[in-house]
């Protein structure tokens, strides 16, 4: 059975594969010429992150593919629905990243809190006074209130974190059940801390001191903030996005910022990708980064590993 990893999967994963009979390809293949190299290799897995898509056609234009995985949470490259309803096998890999895009969002917390990234920028200029200045007016994360939007396992995992860093987490989920979150504080202790989410994002916007963005882009392709949620916001507060472009507004963001709604914002994922706005990335208040949340060694490995442990739980060992 052929494996196509198109965007690429670990060691770990191609070693299980290969163990359990599987031949698996790593080569890139084009978008425009996938179609015809799926049916051309009798391909009949295919594995994304991203970057490919799998859309309708390729489903009605290739009879032979059984499965679709994507490597990592999100699946709005993928026509789901469609997939499923026709036959195919569509699965993620939900668990594995969590940790990952949780610490990314801590460092863009901190970031963004001392203005690390338009420092780091601004060093080489020699101007050393002036930039002291300018950038002499940070926060502290401590005592400070996280509301998190979307309390899957990627925002209880960031909450995890937060309250360890001494932060008061709120969150807003469709789930509003009571959730018990887990807190490793190293050298093999641990507490924990019941947090009950709310309904409406409204009900956190007013006293969050940083918000933290964990939903899905919207069927509808409208933004979770706007205007009128930048609106409803403290002065002064500190946004991270490492969900999905489009969940934020861009050019309401702008307004934001330049009226002083918004202090600063970490951005590592963009409406029009792999092309962001030229003016985000260029901005002194934005923290950009190229969609690196689960682009470490350890997530890669291990969803490299449980895409392979479903694709052989679904098709068996030759």
């Amino acid at each position: 059975m052929k494996v196509l990893a198109n965007d690429g999967i670990s060691q770990q994963g191609i070693d299980a594969l290969e163990a359990a009979g599987y031949t698996v390809l790593t080569d890139k293949i084009e978008q425009d010429n996938l179609i015809q190299e799926i049916n051309a290799q009798n391909i009949e897995v295919l594995l994304v992150r991203s970057a490919t898509t799998v859309r309708k056609e390729v489903f009605d234009a290739c009879p032979g593919l059984k499965f679709v995985g994507r490597g990592g949470v999100g699946m709005d490259n993928i026509d789901v629905q469609y997939g499923r309803d026709n036959g195919r096998i569509v699965a993620n890999t939900p668990a594995a990243s969590s940790q990952s895009v949780a610490e990314l969002v801590m460092g863009q917390m901190f970031s963004i809190s001392r203005s690390l990234h338009d420092s780091a920028k601004n060093m080489a200029t020699g101007d050393f006074k002036t930039l002291k200045k300018k950038y002499g007016k940070g926060v502290e994360l401590r005592g400070k209130t996280l509301a998190i939007v979307g309390f899957g396992r990627i925002g209880q995992s960031l909450a995890g974190y937060a309250l360890g860093a001494g932060m008061n987490v709120e969150a807003v989920d469709m789930i509003t059940d009571p959730r018990t979150i887990d807190v490793q504080l190293g050298n093999g202790l641990t507490a924990s801390a019941e947090i009950t989410p709310k309904a409406n994002v409204s009900d956190v916007l007013a006293s969050a001191d940083f918000i933290s963005l964990h939903v899905p882009k919207q069927a509808d392709g409208s933004a979770v903030f706007g205007a009128a949620e930048f609106a409803q916001m403290k002065d002064g507060v500190r946004i991270v996005n490492a969900a999905r472009g489009g969940v934020v507004d861009e050019d309401a963001l702008i307004d934001a910022l330049s009226s002083g709604k918004v202090a600063s914002i970490a951005l590592d994922v963009f409406e029009n990708e792999p092309n962001p706005r030229q003016d985000l990335l260029e901005h002194e208040l934005i923290a950009a980064t190229p969609h690196i949340g689960a682009a470490t060694v350890e997530a890669q490995a291990r969803i490299g590993t449980e895409l392979a442990e479903t694709i052989i739980a679904n098709f068996g060992t030759f």
